[in-house]
């Protein structure tokens, strides 16, 4: 008897299972030639397989299929066809074609492009990812096929976050296998990077969005004073989970499910109302795929359970926020993971290598790498709360740093195994990973992968995994070129080895990035400290930057440019967006009470006054309440004129009077804000407050 999971999993994608079974042979080890290969798809084999695809689709109740891509807006967008189509006797009939499967047509004009196109550029193309299975949705509307594509311009420059991220793979699998041959390796035929992505998220009561517009048009709360009861004093952490999270727990797990997704953990996360789920790995484009369609999920599971679900990186001050690590391997199509030390990983020369070449390529592209995870609301998350510092650095752990000290002084070093006992005779023994956790380290290696801890909850996983897969492309492909011209094979695999330990060790730290002397060090060492995203976007300017993505193919010159206009304009719409809503919360909600209750107030001591009362402290009251009335009118006015003062036409200069101006005056208006919640009763104070938010258990 099967069981539930069984029963549901894969229910609704496309599956490579049941791809076999409704296509013929043939086809099929066509499909996987182009696959495996990356030999050009012939229609014949496409049409088969739209054939199929559709069948099985419409057996299942769909009427409708889109074209599913991820432009550089950092959502998704598809634009829904039926699968009606004239027939040669002048009726109609369902039919997808090898031809729309492969190819279809959007207006390219409306999504980010940076200059690429025109508004009467209109044409663009999504072309079929093949790799990545076709899925149904299920909703009010309908059943939909969602067809995976990449999306570029009439020209071919990529416009999404999909196809650099394919490139990528591209240029990785290349230069792995180039150092698995020296290695002897003749079996593996590709080597894929792996993610498996931890998605942090916090769930409250959707009441909240009709109360509180920060939260309703930014995902945000742009102000509030800080709640009674801190974040220290919560048993949240891995605490039981109420009946209410339950059920959106289950509902999520069970729609995840359904689109082959494997939902394997779910908990509380640190701060109070914030939860943690995390798939099982998939290939790096298929898990950035499900990566957003996990998102989404998460959003309409809630909403249908009376809840919101916030996917920003930092909803809330005073507690955690949210991020999404992204634990990272490589592994061949037989089955090895490439970063498993073995027993003995300092005889295990190919583990050295292609750890070393990371150490290098993150050393060497640490910028690059805090760009991938740049926003301007990861911006107020990193450095805080349990989310690493925005200094790029490496944790080991002790048993692989003293590894590489022996290594670097060439002295042999026994391995040992260390097994931990509970002192309970009933306990078994366990052993203890070669690597421990370091929260506060932004790329840790943890046993068998890295964990990039950086990125925030809500950013597209294709960034991050983009620049990794590249710039470790480029460090293999440097040790490999120095092993192909190496007379002594066995002697240049251990000065490779030592000449990145030497050339590149400032970047491994396994300390706490929190502390200032961490700080002070990584600075001594010429780390970058890269504070901000306007800060972060100029390596894309830089010369090294645009030599490594157009030597590996994963951005042409005028598509780096895009991108590096694009993220400035972002940037900028976002804290101009979030001036807008504080100083009109300011003027439309907080004033209106401030000047009412002061009004209420003032004739409260008249009255007082006229019965003999002194009245002293309820005037030291009200002029408080006054003064802090006046400071926010102050703070709001100067917000407002900043708000309207024109925007220089350069995009870098526009951003950065975003961050020095706009946001500086919104945190002070704020700040100030803050200040009369503190002094106005709670009975009139226009929006729910932390206190209320996160502190009133989801139970019902």
């Amino acid at each position: 008897m099967k069981n539930k999971i069984e029963e549901l999993f894969g229910k609704n994608q496309f599956h490579d299972k049941l791809l076999k079974e409704r296509i013929p042979a043939e086809a099929y080890a066509s499909l996987q030639r182009t696959i495996q290969e990356g030999a050009e798809l012939n229609p014949q084999t496409a049409s088969v397989i739209a054939q199929a695809m559709m069948e099985w689709a419409v057996e299942r109740g769909a009427t409708h299929y889109t074209h599913w891509f991820q432009p550089l807006t950092g959502f998704t967008a598809e634009k829904h066809d039926s699968f009606l189509e004239a027939d040669e006797e002048g009726g109609m009939t369902l039919r997808l074609s090898g031809k729309r499967l492969i190819k279809g047509e959007s207006d390219a004009s409306s999504f980010p492009s940076g200059g690429l196109r025109s508004t009467f550029e209109a044409r663009g193309y999504t072309a079929w990812d093949c790799t990545s299975p076709a899925f149904l949705k299920e909703d009010n509307g309908g059943i939909t096929l969602y067809i995976p594509t990449a999306f570029c311009s009439y020209n071919g420059e990529a416009l999404d976050k999909k196809t650099p991220l394919l490139r990528s793979m591209e240029a990785l699998n290349k230069h792995a296998l180039r150092i698995l041959r020296l290695f002897g390796d003749k079996e593996t035929t590709k080597v894929l990077s792996n993610v498996g992505a931890e998605q942090e998220y916090f769930l409250i009561d959707k009441a909240f969005l009709k109360q509180r517009w920060d939260i309703h048009l930014t995902g945000k709360t742009l102000m509030g004073a800080p709640p009674l009861k801190g974040q220290a004093a919560t048993q949240h952490y891995y605490g039981a989970i109420t009946d209410r999270v339950s059920r959106f727990m289950n509902e999520l797990d069970e729609e995840l499910w359904k689109l082959g997704i494997p939902s394997k953990t779910k908990h509380n996360e640190a701060a109070p109302c914030q939860y943690e789920m995390a798939p099982i790995y998939a290939t790096v484009n298929i898990a950035c795929d499900q990566n957003h369609l996990v998102m989404e999920t998460m959003k309409k599971v809630a909403d249908r359970q009376g809840l919101a679900c916030l996917l920003n990186e930092k909803p809330f001050p005073y507690v955690n926020g949210s991020g999404k690590h992204n634990n990272w391997s490589i592994g061949t199509d037989t089955g090895h993971n490439l970063f498993e030390p073995g027993k003995t990983p300092y005889d295990n020369a190919q583990f050295l290598i292609f750890l070393s070449a990371v150490i290098r390529a993150v050393d060497k592209h640490a910028a690059l790498l805090r760009l991938s995870c740049a926003s301007a609301s990861n911006d107020r998350r990193l450095g805080g709360d349990e989310a690493p510092p925005a200094i790029i650095s490496i944790f080991v752990g002790d048993d692989l740093m003293d590894l590489i000290e022996k290594v670097k002084s060439n002295v042999e070093h026994p391995e040992r195994t260390v097994t931990l006992r509970f002192g309970v005779p009933t306990l078994p023994e366990v052993y203890r990973d070669a690597t421990d956790r370091n929260r506060t380290s932004p790329f840790a290696f943890t046993g068998n992968k890295f964990e990039f801890r950086m990125p925030g909850s809500s950013q597209s996983l294709s960034e991050c995994n983009t620049v990794l897969n590249t710039i470790v492309a480029e460090s293999l492909d440097h040790i490999a070129t120095r092993l192909e011209m190496a007379d002594d094979f066995e002697a240049e695999v251990r000065e490779i080895f030592r000449d990145i330990l030497f050339g590149h060790e400032r970047i491994l730290f396994n300390g706490d990035g929190y502390s200032k002397e961490w700080h002070e060090e990584a600075a001594r060492r010429g780390l970058p400290i890269i504070k901000d995203t306007v800060e972060a976007i100029g390596v894309l300017k830089n010369v090294p930057t645009q030599r490594l993505y157009e030597r590996y193919g994963v951005f042409t010159a005028s598509e780096l440019e895009a991108r590096y206009e694009v993220l400035l304009e972002q940037y900028t719409e976002q804290i101009r967006l979030e001036g807008s809503v504080v100083a009109d919360m300011a003027r439309r909600q907080i004033m209106p009470v401030c000047v009412e209750h002061l009004s209420h107030f003032a004739t409260s001591i008249v009255a007082a006054r006229a019965s003999g009362l002194d009245c002293k402290g309820m005037d030291e009251d009200m002029v408080d309440i006054d003064e802090a009335a006046s400071l926010m009118r102050r703070r709001l006015i100067e917000l407002e004129r900043a708000l309207k003062a024109p925007l220089p036409s350069d995009k870098a200069r526009a951003a950065a009077l975003a961050r020095d101006d706009v946001l500086v005056k919104t945190q002070l208006l704020s700040k100030a804000c803050d200040r009369l919640e503190k002094l106005l009763p709670r009975s009139i104070w226009p929006m729910p407050t932390f206190d209320d938010i996160l502190y009133e258990e989801i139970q019902v």
